[in-house]
């Protein structure tokens, strides 16, 4: 039985992570903060779920604490690590810029350390499409140019894919970095788009609908990105003899054992869309606040995932409306609404 260390387990996406790895029969070794950036509640129900798992042993410890990090990875010696936990949020980024230098590099540092003291099977990490930036070809491929990030979150993601890429080279540790696009779904965070527009409109009180509603995400469920990762996982990457011996559609490296891969459900959807599909599961309409574009926001985003099909025979495929339901069903369930 693998043993594997996930990062941020009490988090969104790690958690939907986690509870996929113990049903498949892994161990599976939670660490996470705890922190306030939103209600710790959640996370702690989180965390207490995964627990009925008899695979499951959770830590509470932040990525910053290179000590109690070490300790517990050097004690319990995990044969992949998935790196989930971080500081994010656009929009928080602009208002505490320093907790994301301190959990995004510096705890991604510690967590790099670590796998590679330990010599890893396969060291996976969490990016982002915010690291697209201000790049207007679409749909995103992983092999074009990251250099505009717009905001501090998308700049340290940015970071970690190129101190990942340092690390396979020098250590010879095969890694894989994956970047989200606006992940939805039941057990979300509270910040998100999905949370805040379902709490307003049950409610009866505004939302903010930014760029007057005219903006396109690329929405995967979280169910899809997770059975993406899991997947991933198996597919360890391996230094190339040359850079021809790379397929062009491939984004591993030819300097290293090293591959970032999109996640994402290569459709785009207009947020005046999104918001609709949300006032029509929790049937009422909302009160719409439209607000002009955000400072650090990019009008679009939109995947191209054939790499994770080529890779795992393995595209997202949950449609928007059936995800939105899942997550309002959630939410009454949750909220006792």
């Amino acid at each position: 039985m693998k043993t594997i260390l996930v990062t941020g387990s009490a988090g969104f996406i790690g958690y939907h992570l986690a509870d996929l790895l113990l049903r498949e029969g892994f161990r599976v070794i939670g660490y996470d903060g705890m922190t306030d950036y939103y209600d710790v509640k959640l996370k702690q129900r989180r965390h207490a779920m995964l627990a009925d798992h008899a695979g499951f042993v959770g830590h509470e410890g932040m990525l910053e604490d290179f000590d109690r990090l070490h300790a517990l990875a050097m004690a319990e010696k995990p044969d992949v690590i998935v790196h989930l936990a971080a500081q994010a949020g656009v929009r928080y980024s602009l208002e505490n810029p320093r907790s994301y230098i301190n959990a995004n590099l510096v705890g991604t540092f510690n967590v790099m350390e670590c796998a590679r003291e330990l010599g890893v099977d396969h060291l996976l990490m969490a990016s982002t499409s915010s690291v697209y930036g201000a790049t207007s070809a679409m749909p995103f491929r992983e092999g074009q140019e990251t250099d505009t990030p717009l905001t501090l979150y998308a700049a340290t993601k940015k970071a970690n894919e190129a101190m990942a890429h340092s690390y396979a080279h020098l250590w010879d540790l095969p890694t894989t970095m994956f970047r989200f696009f606006t992940v939805y779904g039941p057990w979300g965070r509270p910040d998100m788009a999905l949370f805040r527009f379902t709490r307003g409109i049950l409610e009866g009180t505004p939302i903010d609908v930014y760029n007057h509603g005219e903006m396109h995400r690329d929405f995967t469920y979280v169910t899809d990105l997770v059975r993406g990762i899991r997947l991933l996982i198996d597919q360890v990457p391996q230094r190339p003899a040359s850079a021809e011996a790379i397929a062009p559609s491939d984004s591993l490296s030819p300097a290293a054992p090293y591959r970032i891969v999109n996640i994402g459900n290569s459709e785009k959807v207009r947020l005046r869309d999104f918001v609709a599909a949300i006032e029509e599961e929790c049937g009422r309409e909302a009160i719409r606040n439209y607000m002009p574009m955000q400072a650090g926001d990019v009008p679009a985003t939109w995947a191209d995932a054939s790499l994770l099909k080529e890779l795992t025979g393995y595209a997202p495929q949950t449609p928007l409306r059936e995800g939105v339901r899942q997550f309002v069903a959630w939410y009454r369930d949750y909220y006792q609404i």
